[in-house]
C-alpha cells in the first residue's frame, strides 16, 4: 500500500457557488466537514493555485486542489497486560473495568501505549461484536489521562443495548473532579457546545460550531485552594468536563493543558488532571435490571486530595 500523499484536482460545480471551502470539499469528496477544515488549516487546499482557508468561498468553475493525507497503516490489537487495570465485574455479556491513567480505550493511529482492549485480550477475554476489529466491544471511552470505570460489551446483544443507552443518555456517568477555586454557584449546570479548539488541534473548547454538551456539578467538599465536585454528564464529548470547568474558570487541578496552575500541581505531585470516573450505572442488557459500579480514587489522586485537605485544616 502506498504511503505517499495524493493530490486531487477537480472543478467546482456551479451548484456549489458561494459555499465555504470546507463544506464544498466535504460534499465533493465525502469527508466530514471537520476533516475538510483540518486539511485547509494545514495548507493542503488551493483554489485556482492559491492556498485558501476553510471559511473562504468557492467560485463555480474554479479549480480546487486538495492534498489528501497519506493512507494510515492498519491498526493492530496488541495483547499486552495493563498494569493497574482492575476487573470490577465480569459476566457473559459485559466486563466492567477500572482503567488506570495512561491507558487508551482502544488502539488508534499514532498511539503506541497500552489499551483496554489489548489488556483484556492479554487477560484471555474474548470480545466478539460488530464494528471495527480494534474497537470491538467499546461503547464509550475515557481520555488517556482520565482514570476510572468503563464497561466493555462482550456479546452483540450487550453491544447494541449498551450503545443505545449511551445514545439515549440513560446511563448514569459520575465523575469526581478536584477543581481550582470555588465555583459560584456551588451546584449548577454548564450547557455549552464543545468542539475542536480553533487554534490548537490537540485541544477542545466551547465553540459556537461545537456539539451540544451538558455537564451538571455539585459541591462535595470545599478546601482553601480547591473544591471537590461530583459531576454528572448528560453528553460525552471529548474532554467535556475539562473544557466546561475551564470555561467556568475553575480548571481541574493538574490539568496544565487547560490552564491549571503548574505550581499547585507540582506541590500536590500531580502529573495529570484530577478527574476520576467513580460510578457507572446502566440497565443490564441481560434482563434490564439496574447495575451500578464504583471505583476508588487511585493513589496519585488520593494523595493530592489528602494534601489539599490537610492544608485547609
Amino acid at each position: 500500500m502506498s504511503t505517499l500523499p495524493e493530490t486531487r484536482t477537480f472543478p467546482v460545480p456551479d451548484g456549489l457557488e458561494g459555499e465555504r471551502v470546507d463544506a464544498a470539499i466535504a460534499r465533493m469528496l465525502g469527508f466530514s466537514r471537520t476533516k475538510a477544515a483540518e486539511l485547509a488549516a494545514m495548507g493542503k487546499v488551493r483554489l485556482d493555485g492559491a492556498e485558501v482557508g476553510k471559511s473562504e468561498r468557492v467560485i463555480g468553475g474554479s479549480w480546487l486542489e486538495v492534498e489528501m493525507p497519506a493512507p494510515l497503516a492498519p491498526v493492530r490489537i496488541v495483547a499486552e497486560p495493563v498494569e493497574g487495570m482492575v476487573i470490577v465485574h465480569d459476566d457473559a455479556d459485559l466486563v466492567v473495568i477500572s482503567k488506570p491513567v495512561g491507558v487508551a480505550a482502544h488502539p488508534s493511529p499514532g498511539w503506541t501505549g497500552p489499551t483496554v482492549i489489548g489488556g483484556l485480550a492479554a487477560a484471555g477475554y474474548t470480545i466478539a461484536t460488530s464494528g471495527a476489529a480494534e474497537r470491538q466491544g467499546i461503547v464509550h471511552r475515557l481520555d488517556v489521562g482520565t482514570s476510572g470505570l468503563m464497561v466493555v460489551a462482550k456479546s452483540e446483544r450487550a453491544y447494541t443495548l449498551l450503545k443505545q443507552q449511551f445514545r439515549e443518555r440513560t446511563v448514569d456517568k459520575r465523575y469526581h473532579a478536584l477543581v481550582q477555586g470555588h465555583p459560584d454557584p456551588m451546584s449548577g449546570t454548564v450547557d455549552a457546545p464543545v468542539g475542536r479548539h480553533p487554534h490548537h488541534d490537540y485541544k477542545w473548547a466551547v465553540t459556537a460550531e461545537g456539539k451540544p454538551s451538558v455537564t451538571h456539578y455539585d459541591l462535595i467538599e470545599a478546601f482553601r485552594a480547591a473544591s471537590l465536585l461530583d459531576i454528572k454528564l448528560e453528553t460525552g464529548r471529548t474532554h467535556q468536563i475539562r473544557v466546561h470547568m475551564t470555561a467556568l474558570r475553575h480548571p481541574c487541578v493538574g490539568d496544565l493543558t487547560y490552564g491549571a496552575d503548574p505550581t499547585l500541581a507540582a506541590r500536590l505531585k500531580l502529573t495529570r488532571q484530577w478527574l476520576h470516573a467513580v460510578r457507572l450505572g446502566f440497565e443490564h442488557p441481560a434482563d434490564g435490571s439496574w447495575a451500578e459500579f464504583a471505583s476508588a480514587y487511585p493513589e496519585d489522586l488520593q494523595h493530592a486530595l489528602d494534601t489539599v485537605r490537610a492544608e485547609s485544616s
